[in-house]
């Protein structure tokens, strides 16, 4: 698995005006040196030979039933005709021939390794729809409430607008070829999309049916690989989050029919179980690595010559030290790593020179010893680890909730501090990537100890406090310290999608103040931890919550 896909979020303020996040918005990012490499080895005859060319067979559209499910290397059709000319507008500077040969291979590896598809060189179904989302021959994506494009998009329509509508459809679980053209397979996709939200179902994109597209705030993320170091080595019962979620679709590949709602609950410890039966397994309903294997197995896509799966650094499988010349999982973990921090990596397992160049580059950027080896302290800085707060302690119970809150403000989304939240449930996903409002609520409580209570989604603090559990309990005249959860769509009923969560600050009549993570900066920028002024007599249902 190279970098994790981008989850579409809601601005988290009010939500009449919102920034909506679009999957998949920014542009492939070219390797020019990996590129550049692999041109002079074309030039030269290396890569492809230096015969004469032959015409290339007429390209056939990959998700057509003349291509087959899975397009690798050997082959010769117009499917590959159609694949080299995908990525050559991503910039792979490919000679289209039809042939799959070593450099179309390299050029479907980077283009996987730089859009979050697992890196196996292999064109899937995955890797087939990210070609054609991501430009291909649809009309580049256009912001639904952009003046390019109309109030009510309608069927018949062929844009940027249309491109757009039908990427965010795919990403509420439609299956659509991403065309630009409003044909009547997205007409239905819209119409289902509707009545599922609760819309008026008349197959027109208008304010109503744009907002609900891009309200996408708590969905759980089925794109994280459980066997990734962002999901625990044992999944069990009582977890949450998009390992958990991505463990239900995988069940429910398996033939079994659960909800996707990232909850281990007694459900899906129920189909574990079978599912372990019927593998041969120890039916302990714990999602440990053969659970996982086994999960995995016979999955298209899979396998083949791409990299290793990732392997935790700090893991016994690892080496105490990561050295140039070395391939495994560790090194893909690496590379992924690296990529985070900007070192724009092939992620391939393979520790080269240019790993090894990265390595030394974010060693010098974090005042590390450069020797390009990559040991405890290399590891513990890829990780983002950060020293927790001086003042207050951990420990200070339900007291300093506030103060331990109100400590990290002006922390910034994608920063290795805010980061470093996602310790308190499990996860060592980047900030930019999900909606981590409730997982910073969950990390203050376990540096002050005021609950055991963690969970990454809204409506689980909800939950918990009506049942009164875990030292939680609903409260109808906050102070600060408390938690304060809102729903932007109002029902009182905190699911959906629309939610946030956050931490009084201070109280005035209806109106209060709170800190919260992943909302907006009050003086421009970008998401991060701050201040922010509410009302109990705005638009939005608000409900407080007493930590005791």
């Amino acid at each position: 698995m190279g970098r994790l896909g981008i989850l579409a979020r809601t601005e988290d303020a009010n939500p009449l005006h919102r920034d909506p996040r679009r999957p998949g918005g920014t542009p492939w990012r070219i390797r020019v040196g990996s590129f550049a490499a692999t041109a002079a080895m074309v030039s030269a005859g290396i890569v492809l030979g230096a015969g004469p060319a032959s015409a290339a067979p007429a390209p056939v559209r990959l998700t057509s039933a003349s291509c087959p499910a899975e397009i690798v290397q050997g082959q010769t059709s117009g499917c590959v005709t159609e694949l080299q000319n995908l990525l050559n507008t991503h910039g792979a500077g490919l000679q289209v021939d039809g042939q799959f040969g070593p450099a179309t291979l390299y050029a479907v590896r980077e283009y996987q390794a730089a859009t979050a598809i697992a890196v196996d060189g292999r064109v899937g179904p995955a890797t087939k729809s990210k070609l054609y989302a991501t430009g291909g021959s649809a009309p580049a994506p256009i912001n639904l409430n952009s003046s390019s494009c109309p109030a009510n998009l309608v069927q018949g329509a062929k844009s940027g607008c249309v491109t757009e509508l039908q990427r965010l459809l795919i990403h509420h679980g439609y299956s659509l070829d991403v065309d630009g053209d409003f044909g009547s397979g997205t007409a239905s996709a819209v119409r289902s999309f509707q009545s599922a939200h609760g819309l008026t179902v008349d197959g027109q994109v208008g304010t109503n049916t744009k907002r609900e597209l891009y309200d996408t705030d708590e969905s759980p993320s089925t794109g994280l690989d459980l066997r990734s170091a962002s999901c625990p080595a044992n999944i069990v019962e009582g977890q949450s989050g998009g390992c958990v979620a991505t463990l239900q679709s995988l069940l429910n590949g398996k033939g079994h029919s659960l909800d996707v709602d990232g909850s281990f609950g007694p459900q899906t410890l129920a189909a574990v179980k079978s599912f372990q039966s019927a593998s041969g397994l120890s039916a302990d309903g714990e999602v440990g690595p053969n659970t996982k294997a086994a999960l995995y197995s016979n999955i298209g896509g899979g396998g083949g010559s791409g990299a290793p799966a990732p392997v935790n650094l700090n893991s016994s499988s690892c080496p105490s030290e990561i050295v140039q010349g070395q391939r495994s999982g560790c090194v893909t973990e690496l590379q992924s790593l690296l990529n985070h921090h900007g070192a724009d990596l092939a992620v391939d397992g393979d520790f080269g020179p240019l790993t090894g160049s990265a390595v030394r580059d974010f060693q010098s950027e974090k005042g590390l010893s450069v020797d390009g080896k990559v040991g405890p302290n290399t590891k513990a800085a890829l990780y983002g680890a950060v020293t927790p707060p001086s003042t207050p302690a951990p420990g200070g119970g339900y007291a300093k909730m506030l103060d331990v809150a109100a400590a990290e403000v002006g922390t910034a989304e994608g920063s290795a501090r805010a980061n470093s939240y996602g310790s308190a449930v499990g996860l060592s996903l980047s900030t930019s990537g999900y909606a981590w409002c409730a997982t910073f609520v969950s990390w203050v409580a376990k540096q002050t100890g005021a609950t055991s209570y963690r969970n990454t989604y809204v409506s689980g603090w909800v939950k918990q406090a009506r049942a009164g559990n875990y030292h939680l309990s609903v409260t109808s005249n906050p102070q600060p310290g408390d938690i304060v959860a809102f729903d932007w769509n109002g029902g009182n009923d905190f699911t959906g999608g629309h939610e946030h969560i956050g931490i009084v600050r201070s109280v005035s009549g209806s109106s209060f103040t709170t800190v919260e993570g992943n909302t907006s900066n009050p003086n421009g920028g970008g998401d991060g931890v701050y201040v922010k002024s509410r009302s109990t007599n705005s638009s939005y249902d608000v409900l407080f919550i007493r930590v005791r």
